[in-house]
């Protein structure tokens, strides 16, 4: 359920560095500004009254009907003028003022004056309620919007207005949903404030996107799921947010959307309210018509980006994003602690145990001194301190194997390779059928660790693939199809338990890429 909330004028980074600034300036203040704020029956409302001068976006915050110093200049004043009502959310009232100020100045912000925000859709019959609608009036001249520099509130549709505006320095966005069986999305971003604000939509027009939320693999059940707009230029709809469902895995969900960029996301939120994960997979941009499918958490996790590199006389490695959803990527990556370890014949070059929790500057370096043949192992487990993960969680475990040739002389990327199983028939709990066969299509990939790093393009010369029913302690070859650049495995399933899987990965040159990931899948 939604809790009814104050709304807020949101500080990014940006508006905190203006605050500082502007704190500077006011010392040399020589001039003031007061404005008073009056609710829908005209009696005066305390609100927190936001000020941006334009076109620096020093930002200041001041409640309303009290004095702020500010030097003369030009500035825009808003709030969210928010009334408790005798029932229901109360009333939101959107109000802005694009004003001079020079010496001291007063002007009121009346929401008498506002209109109501009308949206409407050719709604199905399992749609009953109003829409909710988010909105957001920002300062739309001024960079880093919109955080920096806005106002924010929600409430239902006829009791949420907005006093209308034709500066060209403001923007106003909104976001209305209506729910149903499936939910539907309307977002919308105007310069100023309209003499109507709102909108009509057809469901003819709009996308969709489907959001399937798989069990097993993640840390915790609790999956809380959402879109938000992502315009390609940061607009007033920015960060408003429509929330998907929150629930535990597994579910799916339908969602109806305008016709533009939306960026899809999944909390994972742990037994004790912890929100022990965020996953950010690339946003989605959708036609009128268009249907997408975005998953979450399904088989197998692996590891998801970096490779050994030789750089200043050091065989280097960055152990993140090592277990991470293959449909999020980098973003979707759980933290981990491992044992690296790189070996030259039988010697030892060095052993370090890392992770990557609470730190981003964990790194495996070793110094070499001569031209070889090196291996570099590493034994990653999913890593999260206080909290207690699912019993039978999949993907807990992953190895890496590289063999591979290392000059001290020569900073560049290692010629391997890493692996990532797509695993298709397999249910919403990341089950296959007992006894059954799952068919497993590998892809051996490797990407840029920079531009200071020779990226050389290596050729696979072959694909080897094996299944393990006992943990790992016996291993089963299976057969492996290859066409063009695809490999597909067939792999033959136990009657109970999970499943590992492992690959090897090798080129002309005889460098060796081996990864092992540990209850990739279950039967069920």
């Amino acid at each position: 359920m939604r809790v009814r909330r104050r709304s807020i004028a949101f500080a990014g980074v940006g508006a905190l560095l203006s605050l500082a600034a502007a704190g500077g300036a006011a010392q040399a203040a020589s001039s003031s500004l007061t404005v008073t704020t009056l609710g829908r029956h005209g009696a005066k409302v305390a609100t927190t009254v936001t000020v941006v001068a334009l076109p620096s976006g020093h930002t200041y915050t001041v409640q309303s009907g009290k004095r702020l110093s500010l030097p003369a200049g030009h500035y825009i004043a808003m709030t969210d003028i928010w009334e408790h009502g005798t029932e229901g959310l109360g009333t939101d009232t959107f109000g802005a003022l694009d004003l001079n100020v020079s010496g001291n100045r007063s002007v009121t912000l009346d929401a008498r004056k506002g209109k109501a925000v009308r949206v409407s859709l050719d709604t199905p019959a399992d749609v009953t309620g109003p829409p909710k609608i988010s909105a957001q009036l920002c300062a739309g001249t001024v960079g880093d919007m919109p955080s920096a520099y806005s106002v924010m509130g929600w409430n239902n549709e006829g009791s949420l207005y907005a006093v209308p505006n034709s500066s060209k320095q403001l923007q106003f966005g909104y976001l209305a949903q209506w729910t149903g069986d499936d939910s539907y999305v309307a977002a919308k971003n105007t310069t100023g404030i309209p003499a109507a604000p709102g909108g009509s939509y057809k469901r003819a027009g709009l996308a969709t996107m489907h959001i399937a939320v798989r069990s097993g693999t993640q840390m915790a059940q609790e999956n809380d799921t959402s879109l938000q707009p992502a315009p390609k230029t940061d607009d007033c709809t920015t960060s408003l947010r429509t929330d998907v469902r929150d629930d535990n895995a597994p579910y799916s969900s339908t969602v109806h959307v305008t016709a533009g960029t939306w960026q899809p996301s999944d909390d994972v939120i742990a037994g004790n309210g912890e929100d022990v994960a965020g996953s950010f997979p690339p946003a989605r941009t959708l036609k009128a018509g268009q249907s997408f499918t975005q998953s979450f958490g399904r088989a197998a996790w692996s590891p998801l980006h970096y490779l050994p590199v030789t750089w200043q006389k050091s065989v280097t490695f960055n152990p993140d994003s090592l277990i991470g959803d293959p449909d999020v990527g980098v973003f979707g990556a759980d933290p981990t602690k491992e044992t690296v370890v790189l070996t030259k014949g039988s010697a030892t070059v060095r052993k370090q145990t890392l992770t990557n929790w609470g730190t981003s500057d964990a790194e495996f370096s070793a110094g070499i001194r001569s031209a070889g043949w090196y291996d570099l192992t590493v034994d990653a487990h999913r890593y999260r301190p206080g909290i207690t993960f699912p019993a039978g969680m999949l993907s807990s475990r992953v190895t890496l194997d590289w063999h591979f040739k290392a000059d001290p002389a020569k900073s560049m990327v290692a010629p391997v390779f890493l692996t990532r199983f797509l695993l298709t028939g397999l249910n919403s709990r990341n089950q296959a059928a007992p006894s059954s066969t799952t068919t497993v299509d590998v892809n051996a990939g490797r990407g840029s660790q920079g531009p200071d790093l020779r990226f050389t393009k290596v050729t696979v010369k072959a694909v080897k693939v094996w299944s393990s029913a006992d943990g790992g302690k016996t291993w089963k070859a299976a057969t492996v199809r290859h066409s063009g650049s695809a490999w597909q495995a067939t792999v033959h399933n136990p009657a109970s338990g999970a499943v590992a899987l492992r690959s090897e990965v090798t080129d002309a040159a005889g460098d060796r890429s081996v990864e092992t990931v540990y209850r990739a899948y279950a039967i069920g």
